[in-house]
């Protein structure tokens, strides 16, 4: 598995190659912005991760210029410990957010989460229709509206997870900690936090009133619950 790292920091650059090299990875380093762009267009990795603080172009510069074509996960290291800048980064296309210092199994059980893919046929994966929404969960492809106003949504990989076991249950109770198990692993159940700003980000994505949510409702201190049309509760 491929791993882009970028970062401005000679000495964090260095453990992370050895961290990730020692299991497995095959590591790119980049030193700045506009090296880790570059990496990332030639060697097509299936993870970048990248601190924010970076000469030429920043980490958030860095985040949107890839999401521009791409949807690979991307892990943000950081030692900036502000909630603005954790949500500038996820509200740039960032996937999962570590502050530095960090211990080495934390990180490589996020890198876990975030390259984890789950298979499925066409049978498993159906097409889900709630409102105006339609979501392929074989294709992983979200559009709003119909025929030629139809328009795609992207949804990074952590939030194609939350939805899709969401979708999988209709109208049942999934809780916090079931979510969180399937998308960091059973040592993060209590990262309550974490799931709600992505609940939210699906929110403001696919529904029309986010501050009003009808289809992904919340059951205060339980979980989650997708809840079709009244008019699809029998499909």
């Amino acid at each position: 598995m491929k791993i882009v790292v970028a970062d401005d920091d000679p000495q964090m650059l260095s453990a992370l190659r050895i961290i990730l090299s020692a299991h497995g990875y095959d590591v790119t380093l980049a030193r700045n912005g506009k090296a880790a762009l570059a990496a990332v267009v030639d060697t097509r990795p299936d993870l970048v991760v990248l601190d924010l603080g970076m000469p030429q172009l920043s980490g958030r510069e860095v985040i949107e210029a890839i999401r521009g074509w791409n949807a690979v996960p991307i892990l943000v290291v950081s030692g900036r410990t502000d909630s603005a800048d954790k949500v500038g980064a996820l509200d740039a296309g960032a996937d999962d957010y570590v502050i530095k210092p960090f211990a080495a199994d934390e990180l490589l059980a996020r890198i876990r989460a975030l390259t984890r893919r789950g298979g499925g046929t066409g049978e498993d994966a159906p097409i889900v229709r709630f409102g105006e929404v339609s979501v392929d969960l074989s294709a992983k492809i979200v559009s709003i509206g119909s025929g030629d106003t139809a328009k795609s949504v992207r949804l990074t990989p952590t939030e194609w997870q939350i939805l899709e076991v969401l979708l999988r249950n209709p109208r049942k109770l999934v809780t916090q900690r079931s979510i969180l198990t399937d998308i960091r692993g059973p040592q993060h159940v209590g990262d309550s936090g974490y799931l709600r700003l992505y609940i939210a980000q699906l929110r403001k994505k696919l529904e029309p009133d986010p501050a009003r949510p009808r289809y992904i409702l919340t059951e205060p201190g339980m979980g989650y619950r997708f809840q079709p049309d009244a008019e699809e509760s029998g499909d």
